[in-house]
Order: structure tokens, then C-alpha cells, then sequence
């Protein structure tokens, strides 16, 4: 198998990419990689709002499909340009989802090929595999993103047992929380980078919540800890208040990623989602890990954010080692990372 065509509708990105086979059979390589953003769409409310995602990618998808396949030199059909069709199938907004899913389906049909529905969390932890092709089993997996902050032992491809996950907000919910109560902007992770970078994070000591308690994480507090302080200093800088918020979830999950590899065995670490975009905390991690004498696989941020191309990879690594996926499998809003028994 060496072409999959890969769709990605789980939230605001509209997203597609084809991913083939790499050099001398060796891992995968990239050929084309689109993504089309709703911020614009969504900005003025401060969120996204599912009934205008849908809409969005109804619009959008059959352009983003099209464009990634004349990126990728596979426009002609017949015969089929690809040759087989992944796309998210959970998490994520159902709306939203049943987009991706239904237009690969019918794509499959069409072109007489597999269809194979892919975990999005799962397409997070193959999204360093695209930038790295030498990795060191098992890998210590931090996946933080908007909707999930979780620490995964990764064997392997496919092979994953949860460590840790956070027991209330995830980190990037944190983040976007924060900004929209700072009047920072949308998205909020972004929007809290550019502000810390012009402040003092250790202009407040927010709450470091279970820095030294297990493998699981919370967020809730330390967002709290920010509507506070800023109450009780309504003169303080959103420059000092974002750069101390963002320093507290920095120390904490990576402290927690780091405890995760000690105790897993873990022979490397791994970031992935969009919150690992962070240059605050690719550096941490990156930092601490080389003093633990752990090699630190970071995708790109473009890997980070939502795409279709580690959706793809995905899609092409469960074609190949599990099969295709039935035409009739629905689109879940609450699908679960495979882990192992």
C-alpha cells in the first residue's frame, strides 16, 4: 500500500493530505499537506462554534481534497488516485466529523478503495513518525491539546497504555479559557504565547496543581488561581499574568512527562497536539529530557496543530497491520485511544 488520501474534520481545521510511501520502502514520506483554517470564523465568538465548523467544512472539504491531491501529482482518475481513503472518525465535534467521514466514504465507492476511519488521538502519536524516522522504543507520549491532556507509553505503532490524564480541564482548554478572560484573542493558545513573551513569569505564584502527586494532571485550579489574581490586582500587566500562567502548566507537565518515562521505562518522549506547538514548553521539555539523557522527538508545529497528514499515516499503518474499516462504521464524538489490555 502507498498512497492514502487522509481527511480531517474533527473540530476547525479542514484538512487533507496524502501520504506515501518513503525512501527505499523506508517509513513515509509526505506528499501533500493542506489545511484550512476557520479562526477567522470562529473569533468573534471566542470558541468554535460546532453548527458554523460543520457548515465550514461542507464548504470547504471538496476544494482542501482536491488541492492536496494536485499537490501530491494525483489529480487524474480513472484510474484512482490514491490508494486507500482514511479519515478522523473520533473525537471530536459530531457534526464535524460526519463531514470527513462521509466524503471519504464516498470517495472509497467511488474509487473502488479502502476506507479506513481513523482515531484522532491515535494521529496525534503517529505525527512525530512523520518527522522522525529513528525512534527509541518505548516512547513516553505527552498529547495536550484543547480537548485532552494525557501521558501514553507508546511500544509502539498501535501499541499504547495510558499513564496519566488530566482529571478536570485539559491544558488547552486552560489556555484558551484564560486568553478569553484576558481579552487576548482567539485561538488562546496562541494568543498566551505572544503575550508571555513580553512578561515576567514569575511575576505570580500560581498553584503547580499534583506536581507531586502521580502521573495524573489538573488544570481547573490554576485557571481559577488566574480570575483571582487578576481581581485582586486589576493594574496587573495580561503580559506578567500570561507568562506566570503559562510558566505553572509548562513546570507541571513537564515534570509529569519526565516521571512518566522514569517509572514507564520509557526510552524517549514524544510531544504531540496542538498545545505542543508551545515554545515555552518544547524548550522545558527539550531541556529536561537532555539532562535525563532522553532523546526529545518533536513533530513540527505544523504536525501539531490538526492535519490530515498524521491522519493519514495512521490510516495507512491500521490498512496494513489491521484492515479496512466497514462502510457502515458511525462517526463517535467520544472515541477512546486503543490501549492495551
Amino acid at each position: 500500500m502507498t498512497a492514502v488520501l487522509g481527511i480531517e474534520t474533527s473540530c476547525d481545521e479542514t484538512a487533507a493530505a496524502v501520504v506515501g510511501e518513503g525512501a527505499a520502502g523506508q517509513g513515509v514520506a509526505v506528499e501533500s499537506s493542506v489545511v484550512s483554517s476557520q479562526i477567522d470564523l470562529h473569533a468573534a465568538y471566542g470558541g468554535v462554534v460546532p453548527e458554523l465548523a460543520s457548515r465550514a467544512h461542507l464548504e470547504l472539504l471538496p476544494l482542501v481534497v482536491a488541492q492536496a491531491l494536485e499537490q501530491a501529482g494525483r489529480r487524474a482518475w480513472p484510474p484512482a488516485p490514491v490508494d486507500a481513503v482514511a479519515a478522523t472518525a473520533g473525537p471530536g465535534l459530531i457534526g464535524a466529523l460526519l463531514v470527513g467521514v462521509s466524503e471519504a466514504k464516498a470517495m472509497a465507492v467511488a474509487w473502488n478503495r479502502p476506507f479506513v476511519g481513523v482515531n484522532h488521538l491515535e494521529g496525534h502519536c503517529f505525527a512525530a513518525l512523520l518527522d522522525h524516522g529513528d525512534l527509541r522504543w518505548p516512547l513516553t507520549v505527552l498529547l495536550v491539546s484543547g480537548g485532552h491532556t494525557m501521558l501514553v507509553s507508546m511500544a509502539g505503532p498501535g501499541r499504547y497504555r495510558l499513564l496519566g490524564q488530566t482529571v478536570d480541564d485539559a491544558a488547552g482548554e486552560a489556555f484558551d479559557k484564560v486568553a478569553r478572560f484576558l481579552g487576548l484573542g482567539y485561538p488562546g493558545g496562541p494568543a498566551v504565547e505572544r503575550a508571555a513573551a513580553g512578561g515576567d513569569p514569575a511575576a505570580f505564584a500560581f498553584p503547580r496543581a499534583m506536581l507531586g502527586e502521580g502521573l495524573d494532571l489538573s488544570f481547573s485550579g490554576v485557571k481559577t488561581a488566574v480570575v483571582n489574581a487578576v481581581r485582586r490586582h486589576p493594574g496587573a500587566s495580561n503580559e506578567d499574568v500570561a507568562a506566570s500562567f503559562q510558566q505553572a502548566v509548562v513546570d507541571v507537565l513537564t515534570a509529569k512527562v519526565l516521571r512518566a518515562a522514569a517509572e514507564s521505562g520509557g526510552q524517549g518522549i514524544c510531544l504531540a497536539g496542538g498545545v505542543a506547538a508551545n515554545g515555552a514548553l518544547r524548550a522545558a521539555v527539550s531541556v529536561a529530557a537532555g539532562a535525563a539523557g532522553l532523546p526529545v522527538y518533536l513533530p513540527s508545529r505544523a504536525m501539531c496543530t490538526d492535519n490530515a497528514a498524521m491522519v493519514a499515516a495512521a490510516g495507512r499503518w491500521q490498512l496494513e497491520h489491521i484492515g479496512p474499516s466497514p462502510l457502515d462504521l458511525p462517526a463517535d464524538p467520544n472515541l477512546r485511544l486503543p490501549l492495551l489490555a
